[in-house]
């Protein structure tokens, strides 16, 4: 009986310690709009020589689950943090798994508030499954917006 006890508590302590590891590799939003931020500043600051280090396989704008991608105000990929292959490609019309058009979404929302938080469904890189996701997105300026986005378990 004490042993059977005592494999019950190492297997919850196990399951416990998971489901913490877990949550450890998840960023914040903080983080997302802190990071947004360091990004938009570097481009102001040195123009579009930053985007070779967001971009995919550079790992200077990514932390945990969270990368940056940039999009111009016309839909097209300039840079992502995750896959290298979306760059240059014109994304206007994609859309997540429940149909919904975000990247035309995330381009009406720059012109007309500059800075939001934006909800949508996108691969996790971590899982590999379907998330529900909220991006942070800044207009860098006229051109460009700089985003990064937490997922929701």
């Amino acid at each position: 009986m004490f042993k059977k006890i005592v494999v019950m508590a190492v297997a919850t302590g196990l399951l416990c310690s998971a489901a913490m590891a877990g949550a450890e590799d998840r960023a914040t939003k903080k983080e997302a709009e802190a990071m947004v931020k360091k990004a938009v500043a570097a481009y102001k600051a040195g123009g579009e020589k930053v985007f070779a280090d967001i971009a995919a396989p550079s790992k200077k704008y990514v932390s945990k689950d969270l990368y940056l991608v940039v999009y111009d105000v016309h839909g097209k990929c300039i840079a992502h943090g995750q896959n290298a292959k979306q760059a240059g490609k014109d994304l206007i019309n994609m859309k997540d798994p429940d149909g919904k058009s975000f990247i035309k979404e995330r381009v009406d929302l720059a012109k007309s508030k500059g800075t939001f938080w934006q909800d949508y469904k996108f691969t996790d890189p971590l899982t590999k499954k379907v998330l529900a996701k909220q991006a942070y997105c800044e207009k860098a300026d006229d051109k460009n917006i700089i985003c990064g986005g937490v997922y929701k378990e």
